[in-house]
């Protein structure tokens, strides 16, 4: 696995400067040669050289990335390219990228995914001291499983965001319109599953837990059914923030939302000794929605702080001094 880390951060360096260009279509042609070369991998591996699972899975997870990347880079050539030979008779006028800029935009993103990451043990720490804890433990991974295909669907979005919103963010209506109409069909998409009978095939026949076990995963789910959109609406509202350069915003809120999920976690797996499952859904449910509430200032105030779509471009919209 050691290629890893190296490929996922080259491939998406590439991947930003083909979302940059809106040419979303090759970082998708990207992710299905990744898919079919793991594939072939983990078939070669397993069925010609006869290696154990854990190696054909490392083996075919580090092949796939490493080809993405070098397709990305592929694809990515006769842009850079141009950029290269592009004239930019402005570059006198803009300002320095330097080391310490990079590092004072990115350190909070990074925090940003490290604190996202330090969710998931603290529930399964508290789920390990809950009612029912074997259960709590064998049906939130499938739980989350169902509710990762729909909040996939939300966290490209704020890719999405970052590339249509304009230079003056003057496609923030529609893009917001888009995002909501999208974090509807999300949620929607997961209720018709756990609210209804295909929710039986979903956990029972595809998932293979037991009848019991089947039951006990409804609520949670059912519970964690607004997480897709709560998904939509995070990755939008990070698009702005991203946009606008204000990266630390994004920080801030992830800490309080992991400072949420462990408060309620506390609470009612705890002090109210609630099932493990169901304390977890709501407690990842509620720093959701703390993350998504705390971020409605800082995008408030970048949107008021670009000029309005009618303005860009007029003399008094440009004019400096």
């Amino acid at each position: 696995m050691l290629p890893w880390p190296i490929a996922i951060g080259y491939r998406r360096f590439q991947q930003g400067l083909l979302i940059h260009h809106n040419l979303t279509r090759r970082v998708a042609l990207g992710t299905v040669l990744r898919l079919t070369t793991m594939t072939v991998t983990a078939l070669a591996a397993a069925q010609v050289i006869g290696l154990r699972g854990i190696h054909v899975a490392a083996l075919a997870l580090s092949v796939g990335v490493v080809v993405e990347a070098a397709a990305s880079r592929l694809m990515t050539r006769e842009l850079v390219a141009r950029l290269r030979l592009q004239d930019n008779s402005d570059a006198d006028r803009e300002p320095t990228l330097t080391l310490r800029t990079i590092v004072h935009f990115y350190v909070p993103l990074g925090m940003t995914s490290v604190l996202g990451m330090a969710i998931q043990p603290a529930v399964t720490f508290f789920m390990g001291q809950s009612r029912f804890p074997l259960e709590s433990l064998a049906v939130l991974p499938v739980v989350h499983g169902l509710t990762f295909v729909f909040r996939a669907i939300g966290l490209s979005f704020q890719e999405v965001g970052i590339a249509l919103l304009g230079e003056h963010t003057e496609h923030y209506r529609q893009l917001r319109t888009f995002a909501a109409w999208l974090a509807i069909a999300t949620a929607g998409g997961m209720s018709l599953i756990v609210y209804t009978p295909l929710a039986t095939v979903w956990f029972q026949e595809i998932s293979g837990l037991s009848p019991e076990l089947t039951q006990f995963a409804l609520l949670p789910a059912r519970i964690l059914v607004w997480i897709p959109a709560g998904s939509v609406w995070i990755s939008f509202q990070r698009s702005v923030l991203v946009h606008g350069r204000d990266t630390r915003a994004i920080t801030r809120a992830s800490a309080l939302e992991v400072l949420g999920v462990l408060i309620v976690l506390a609470v009612t797996v705890q002090t109210l000794s609630w099932v493990g499952a169901v304390g977890a859904a709501t407690a990842i449910v509620i720093g959701r929605l703390i993350g998504n509430l705390s971020l409605i200032a800082p995008v408030g105030r970048m949107t008021r702080r670009a000029p309005r779509p009618d303005m860009v471009g007029s003399p008094s919209a440009t004019t400096v001094g």
